[in-house]
């Protein structure tokens, strides 16, 4: 089993990412990526970031 992904935030970039998320002008995928980044912070392992944005976890692992 591969080993679980963990991102480390500042606060400052965790800001960044919640805006990124949020706005329209920006491509959804980008937007899903940096979701998939804060929840990786939050200690989210890869099957729920999969399950939660309906991706396939090797996607997830390949960000």
């Amino acid at each position: 089993m591969p080993a679980p992904l963990k991102v480390d935030l500042t606060p400052q970039q965790d800001e960044l990412l919640r805006l990124v998320s949020q706005a329209n002008d920006i491509s959804p995928r980008t937007r899903c990526r940096a979701t998939a980044l804060r929840l990786s912070a939050r200690s989210w392992t890869v099957r729920q970031i999969a399950e939660y944005l309906k991706w396939n976890p090797q996607t997830v692992r390949t960000l």
